[in-house]
């Protein structure tokens, strides 16, 4: 038998300086030793190697400036500033995104849209933008706008990063020409959206999730005898909370300190699962569940299992890919898969 130590993420309200957020930029642990050669992509689809190969020559080549002839006269076609990797979830994107990171020359940094985001309103714009134009390259993971405000900042950084020189990838399950439908007035914004599309060559990714192959639920929950059991068998650090209770605790504790709020947790153990019904709650959970995934916090539960999580309205609108991408992800870390 071994002795787990417990805690509560509920008691855990940690500070994080705005500084902090830059150096944080690198590939979570569980990306930190993949390259373009430990991908794996599927035979059966050619566009994964064709990802692969388009993205290892864009992360190890050399900047190559046009000559005075060829910007006069069109005789040398200009570099592509970066590269858009468009796919649907687990088929390995932010492998190749880590990977383009390990390859290329640093500084360079590694975060998810969020995580960008959450940065700006920290630093604020021109600081995050000034601290992002020393970096040779920035991955961005999981690109995705969430209203007009983001569409217009985010067009200007990846504006003014690219003309001072910064090479960019990123990851998305959504076309740049699609960003931000069913969640405002695109049509509103296409000039903004339009010019984000313009910063990129985009590359289409196909292939099944890898996450639910084999397993395309998460577990049945568990009981609280079972749970007891199961913390038996554990050692390390072990986050147990009630969930409604986790829930409200994340309300009050800005999403940029998730990763400082999960650290040293090995596995998190979440009594009395019930539906989230306030979409504002949900997609906390979905950035925490993110931060999750990113250092492999295997999860236990009682209630509800995990994929009644979010309800079907929220399954159906605007913020679809997101849940769904959590739902995969919580399938991954209930059910022990390789990620």
């Amino acid at each position: 038998m071994t002795n787990p130590q417990i805690v509560h993420l509920t008691d855990r309200n940690p500070r994080v300086a705005p500084e902090e957020l830059i150096t944080a930029l690198v590939p979570p642990p569980h990306f930190e030793d993949v390259s373009f050669s430990s991908y794996r992509p599927d035979p059966v689809q050619p566009s994964q190697s064709l990802a692969r190969d388009t993205l290892e020559s864009f992360a190890t080549r050399a900047p190559k400036k046009a000559g005075l002839l060829g910007k006069l006269f069109g005789g040398s076609k200009e570099q592509s500033k970066g590269v858009y990797l468009d796919g649907g979830y687990g088929v390995g994107k932010t492998h190749l995104l880590a990977s383009s990171w390990h390859a290329h020359p640093k500084p360079a940094t590694f975060g998810t849209f969020v995580e960008y985001t959450n940065l700006i309103g920290a630093l604020g714009f021109q600081k995050a933008r000034d601290a992002l134009k020393e970096m040779k390259l920035v991955c961005i993971d999981e690109f995705e706008l969430d209203d007009p405000g983001d569409t217009v900042m985010m067009s200007r950084l990846m504006r003014e990063l690219t003309d001072a020189g910064v090479k960019i990838v990123a990851t998305s399950n959504t076309l740049p020409g699609a960003l931000g439908q069913g969640r405002f007035a695109a049509q509103d914004f296409l000039r903004e959206i339009q010019a984000l599309s313009d910063q990129f060559d985009i590359i289409s990714i196909d292939g099944d999730d890898y996450r639910h192959r084999g397993a395309p639920t998460p577990p049945e929950p568990k009981t609280v005898e079972e749970i007891e059991a199961v913390l038996d068998g554990l050692d390390g650090t072990v986050a147990r909370d009630d969930f409604p209770a986790l829930l409200d605790h994340l309300q009050q504790v800005h999403p940029s300190k998730y990763r400082r709020l999960l650290e040293d947790v090995d596995v998190a153990v979440w009594d009395g699962i019930t539906t989230i019904t306030n979409e504002g709650v949900a997609l906390r959970f979905v950035a925490l569940v993110d931060r999750m995934y990113d250092t492999s916090i295997a999860i236990h539960n009682t209630g509800l299992r995990l994929d009644a999580v979010f309800t079907a309205e929220q399954l159906a609108g605007g913020y679809k890919k997101k849940y769904l991408r959590c739902l995969s992800r919580l399938t991954a870390l209930s059910s022990g898969l390789e990620q």
